[in-house]
C-alpha cells in the first residue's frame, strides 16, 4: 500500500516483511493469539509466495501507541487459468483476520478490499478468522469441515482411542514389514514429493510445485518435518507436517498404489500421532475436508468430529467469485482426464497449473 489508511482507533498498513524486527513482531502476535494458526505466520506467507512465484502482502492494524491490534496475511495470486485473487491465507486451509481488538476487523477487511482493487484482483478470499459483515460478501459455512482432537497420553491408549474398525486397519498395518522414517533431508524431500505427486494425480488434481514444499520446510526449520513409510526401502506413504504450539498439522501427504494393500497410510498417521507426542504435541489437526467426501469419512473413522469452517469471498461488481474447488461439477471431466495422464506428464505440467490455485 502506498499510504496508511487512517481510522478512528487503528491505522492499517502493509507490513515490511523484509524488516526482521517487523517480521518477528508479527510472528510474536500470531503466536500469542489464541486463534493464531501456522497459516497466519509471516513465515508461511513468504514461503508460499516464493514457492509458487506469487506475491506476499501482510496487513497490520496498529493502535496509536504502535501496539498491534490485528493482522491479515495475504497472497496475491495470478493465474492464466484461474484469474487473479487476493487470498488469506494463500495455499492454506486457514487464515483470515486475526485481531485482539474487534475494532480492527472492519478496517483490515476494508484495507484488504482496497488493496485487491488496486492490484486488479477481482476476488478477495478469507479463509476463517473474523468474518466481515455487510453486503457484497459470499459466506460459506457448509462446504468444509475441520478435524482436530487431543492426542492420548501414550501409544497404546492412542490406539484404543481410534474407533474399532479403523483400529483394526491400524493393527493390520503393524503386521506388515514396514519401516517409518522421519527427517527433512534431500532424500526425504524427494521421496515425499514423489509419493504426494502420484497420490494427487490419482485423485485427479495437479501437484503443487516442488519448490513450495522446500520453501515451507526451510521457513519452519525444526517446526516441520517429513514422516515416510517404506516397504523394502521404497517410499510408499509420506506426509509433510508442521508443529506449532503443541499441535501437529499433517499437511501434504499421500500414498502410492502399493500403500493401500499394505495399509501404509494407516501406519503413517498412527506413527505421526506417536511421533508428535514424543515431540511434545498434545493435539492432532487432521486438516479440512469437503462435506460428504471420502476424505471426511476417513477422518471420522479415526475418531475425529468435523467442525464447520467459515470462509468468505467478495467479488468486484458484475463479477462472480472465482471457483477452484476440484469437486465442482464444472471440473468433473477435467478431474477424470487428469487421473488418466501418465505420471511423468502430470508432474511436468501440474505445478504450472497448481501454483495459480492459491
Amino acid at each position: 500500500m502506498n499510504a496508511p489508511l487512517m481510522l478512528s482507533t487503528v491505522t492499517v498498513r502493509d507490513a515490511d516483511l523484509a524488516d526482521a524486527n517487523e517480521f518477528a513482531r508479527i510472528a510474536a502476535f500470531v503466536t500469542a493469539h489464541i486463534d493464531g494458526t501456522p497459516f497466519h505466520l509471516p513465515e508461511w506467507v513468504v514461503a508460499v509466495a516464493r514457492g509458487c512465484d506469487q506475491v506476499a502482502h501482510y496487513l497490520i492494524a496498529e493502535r496509536a501507541d504502535g501496539e498491534l491490534a490485528g493482522v491479515l496475511p495475504l497472497t496475491e495470486v495470478h493465474s492464466p487459468l484461474f484469474g487473479r485473487a487476493l487470498v488469506s491465507s494463500g495455499f492454506a486451509v486457514g487464515g483470515g483476520v486475526l485481531a485482539s481488538d474487534p475494532g480492527a476487523v472492519a478496517p483490515l477487511v476494508d484495507a484488504a478490499w482496497a488493496l485487491a482493487e488496486r492490484l486488479s484482483c477481482p476476488t478477495l478470499e478469507l479463509r476463517g478468522g473474523a468474518l466481515p459483515q455487510g453486503d457484497g460478501w459470499h459466506r460459506d459455512q457448509t462446504s468444509y469441515l475441520g478435524f482436530a482432537r487431543d492426542l492420548a497420553a501414550d501409544d497404546d491408549t492412542e490406539l484404543l482411542e481410534i474407533p474399532r474398525k479403523q483400529r483394526a486397519e491400524v493393527r493390520r498395518s503393524l503386521g506388515f514389514e514396514l519401516t517409518v522414517e522421519t527427517g527433512s533431508g534431500p532424500h526425504q524431500r524427494d521421496d515425499n514429493y514423489a509419493v504426494y505427486a502420484e497420490s494427487v494425480r490419482n485423485l485427479g488434481t495437479p501437484v503443487f510445485p516442488k519448490r513450495l514444499f522446500a520453501e515451507v520446510l526451510n521457513a519452519f526449520g525444526d517446526c516441520a518435518d517429513i514422516l515416510t513409510v517404506r516397504r523394502e526401502g521404497r517410499a510408499i506413504a509420506s506426509v509433510l507436517s508442521l508443529y506449532w504450539r503443541g499441535t501437529v498439522y499433517p499437511y501434504w501427504g499421500g500414498g502410492t498404489a502399493q500403500a493401500r494393500a499394505l495399509r501404509a497410510n494407516d501406519r503413517m498417521y498412527y506413527a505421526l500421532m506417536c511421533d508428535a507426542r514424543g515431540r511434545g504435541c498434545t493435539r492432532f489437526d487432521f486438516g479440512r475436508s469437503k462435506v460428504g467426501t471420502g476424505a471426511a469419512a476417513f477422518k471420522r473413522n479415526w475418531g475425529f468430529t468435523g467442525e464447520p469452517l467459515a470462509y468468505a469471498k467478495r467479488a468486484a461488481d458484475g463479477e462472480q467469485p472465482r471457483e477452484i474447488n476440484p469437486l465442482s461439477p464444472k471440473y468433473r471431466l477435467k478431474v477424470a482426464a487428469w487421473q488418466k495422464l501418465p505420471l511423468g506428464l502430470a508432474n511436468r505440467i501440474g505445478p504450472w497449473i497448481a501454483k495459480g490455485l492459491g
